[in-house]
C-alpha cells in the first residue's frame, strides 16, 4: 500500500512542477506536453495498482513493478536520444550563427575604413593643408 501512495504522490508532484514551470515560462510547451502525459499516467497507477498488474500479465511481464521499471528505462533512453539530437542541432546552428557574425564584423570593419576615407576627402582643403604648412614653417 505504501508504494502505491508514493507513486500517486510522485505523479501529482510531477504534474504540479510541470505546471509551475509552464507558468513561469521556463519550460517550452512541446516538452511540457510529454511530461504532463507522463504525470497523468503515473498518478492513476498509484491509486489503482491492480490495473498495472493486469496490464503486465496481459503483456507477459511478471508484475506491474517490472513493467514500470522497463517503461522508465525506455523513457530515459528516449529522453537522452532527444536531448542529444537537440544538442547536435543547436551546435550546428551556433556554428552557422558564429560564421555569420564574423562575416558581418568583417563587413562593418570594411565600411568603417571606407567611411573614414570618405570623411577625410570631405574635409576642406585648408584643413587638409594645415599640417603641410606647419612642416614648411618648421623647416624655415
Amino acid at each position: 500500500m505504501q508504494l502505491s501512495v508514493l507513486t500517486s504522490i510522485t505523479g501529482v508532484v510531477v504534474l504540479a512542477c510541470i505546471l509551475e514551470l509552464l507558468r513561469r515560462q521556463q519550460l517550452r510547451e512541446k516538452y511540457a506536453a510529454i511530461w504532463l502525459g507522463i504525470g497523468v499516467l503515473i498518478a492513476p497507477l498509484g491509486f489503482f495498482p491492480t490495473v498495472l498488474n493486469g496490464v503486465a500479465h496481459k503483456i507477459g511481464v511478471a508484475n506491474g513493478a517490472s513493467l514500470v521499471l522497463f517503461a522508465g528505462f525506455i523513457l530515459v533512453l528516449l529522453v537522452c536520444l532527444h536531448l542529444s539530437w537537440e544538442a547536435s542541432r543547436l551546435e550546428a546552428e551556433t556554428r552557422i550563427l558564429s560564421e555569420e557574425v564574423a562575416l558581418i564584423r568583417s563587413k562593418v570593419g570594411e565600411h568603417t575604413v571606407t567611411l573614414a576615407a570618405l570623411e577625410a576627402d570631405r574635409r576642406p582643403a585648408a584643413a587638409r593643408n594645415e599640417p603641410a604648412r606647419e612642416e614648411q614653417e618648421v623647416q624655415a
